[in-house]
């Protein structure tokens, strides 16, 4: 009885029932492309991050370089000794750490063993600056001419000149990275993906062996078996690597052991790479780390975050304030719209839940009534949303928009991965400008969020013309007739 009334109902009131269907679809539509929207800002920020400190890395630990001393530039300097004959060449290497004043290498055992830590690793990030090039010796002539004395004498008067000569010089400036090989999953070259040779094993703690990024390797005319010099260690090419997304600020990869050879830094780091055992815990691991080692600068994920702007930021933040607020607006208005549609077509049927109380129908099937038709009405209007919510989606994945990510420091020496350059990639990152194509992901959570808010303002709509027709008296309908 009661589907075979709420069937014919719903078809008398067509028109009414798709208004309040259509009125529901659009909230839930919106609501959708708004979370999928935002969905892909979050992936497209992971990409932006994990370019910078790798995949799995949820913080970095890291120390301010201290002022210079006095007298002292902190700057590289280079001596060249002066030689005899016509032609000289010279060539000098400076190596200096990078990325803030360098770390105890115990200390990497000490922060993996605090509480919230899953693993923990050291990386020594290097600057090379390499002169190269030759001096020229010139060639001192006198000048002749000039008319003597008295006497009518003549005799050289000019002063000798110097001709030719000079100095030619290349300078070349990289970054190196060392890196843990027995823990490659954490740190720099998590981020990047090799495309030509290999990557380190776990047995190359002190191999003579480098990965090059792709980018130096194309500027170097570099290969796999390729060999160059850094700082006079010879070292060979295994592999060829590019980042997961961006451009590498660093140029070449070796064991942490070579490179502390290279730096003079035996058993230092300039940067611990932190995983956490769960991303809730990541800002009391933080508290405990910048307790337990003070002067140390601990910098989070959501700390580089903030460093990111370009209409990657801006859409994001458009995406999690007005979208959210302009999405919730429309939905309150979509469910406002819905119940008072509802409470109006039940003023609009007095005769009918008059006269079926007269019958005997008792107050709680009239709402019954009334309340399953909206849920009913709620739910298409679920379907519909979901239907115009996916394609909205589809669509922006489909044109797939290019958002720009400019990636700033974050001030001294906590900037995120504690790469070459000074400052590590967070720093860095200030020249370091990204393109990402948006995408707009639905996921079932989304689509279990569609279904509730239709069941729930199908709820809500019912309730109130429920209530509405559950006070109905029968005299209502008498007076009504004709």
């Amino acid at each position: 009885m009661f589907g075979i009334y709420l069937k014919r109902e719903l078809g008398r009131r067509k028109k009414a029932a798709l208004v309040i269907a259509l009125g529901l679809a659009l909230g839930i539509a919106l609501v959708i492309t708004v979370d999928s929207v935002s969905a892909g800002m979050a992936q497209a920020q992971d990409k932006v991050l994990k370019s910078l400190y790798g995949l799995g890395t949820d913080m970095t630990v890291t120390k301010a370089r201290t002022a210079p001393a006095a007298g002292g530039s902190g700057r590289p300097d280079f001596s060249f000794d002066a030689k005899s004959g016509g032609s000289s060449t010279q060539s000098s290497d400076r190596v200096t750490t990078q990325g803030g004043q360098t770390l105890k290498s115990a200390l990497v055992t000490e922060i993996a063993a605090e509480k919230g830590v899953a693993s923990a690793v050291g990386a020594l990030s290097l600057n090379v600056t390499k002169v190269d090039g030759s001096f020229t010796q010139g060639t001192a002539k006198s000048s002749g001419g000039g008319t003597g004395g008295p006497g009518g004498g003549t005799g050289s008067t000019g002063r000798p000149q110097v001709q030719g000569g000079g100095a030619d010089f290349d300078v070349d400036s990289y970054s190196v990275v060392g890196v843990d090989v027995a823990h490659q999953s954490l740190g720099p070259l998590s981020a990047m993906k090799i495309t030509s040779g290999r990557t380190f094993t776990s047995a190359q703690t002190g191999a003579k062996a480098a990965v090059v990024s792709a980018s130096y390797a194309k500027e170097k005319k570099y290969k796999v078996g390729s060999t160059f010099k850094v700082s006079g260690t010879k070292v060979t090419v295994i592999g060829v690597a590019t980042p997961d997304s961006g451009e590498s600020d660093t140029d070449v990869f070796v064991p942490l052991k070579v490179a502390q050879t290279l730096g003079d830094a035996k058993n230092q780091v300039t940067t611990v790479y932190v995983k956490a055992t769960d991303s809730q815990r990541i800002s009391a691991v933080k508290k405990a780390i910048t307790a337990d080692l003070p002067g140390t600068t601990v910098t989070t994920s959501a700390d580089l975050a903030s460093t990111v702007s370009g209409s990657l930021s801006t859409a994001s933040d458009l995406a999690t304030s007005v979208g959210t607020w302009l999405s919730v607006a429309v939905l309150a208005a979509a469910f406002l719209v819905a119940a008072l549609l509802t409470s109006s077509a039940v003023s609009r049927r007095v005769r009918e839940f008059g006269t079926l109380k007269a019958l005997g129908w008792p107050s709680r099937n009239v709402t019954r009534q009334v309340v399953g038709e909206s849920m009913v009405n709620g739910l298409i209007g679920g379907a519909l949303g979901i239907a115009l919510g996916v394609g909205a989606a589809w669509a922006v994945t489909a044109i797939s928009p290019k958002l720009t990510a400019q990636l700033g420091g974050t001030g001294g020496a906590g900037g995120m991965g504690g790469g070459p350059g000074g400052g590590g990639p967070g720093q860095q990152a200030s020249r370091n400008t990204m393109e990402i194509a948006l995408s707009a992901p639905v996921s079932l959570t989304t689509i279990a969020l569609a279904v509730g808010l239709a069941v729930t303002g199908g709820l809500i709509a019912g309730a109130m013309g429920g209530w509405r027709a559950s006070r109905m008296r029968p005299a209502d309908a008498l007076r009504s007739v004709s």
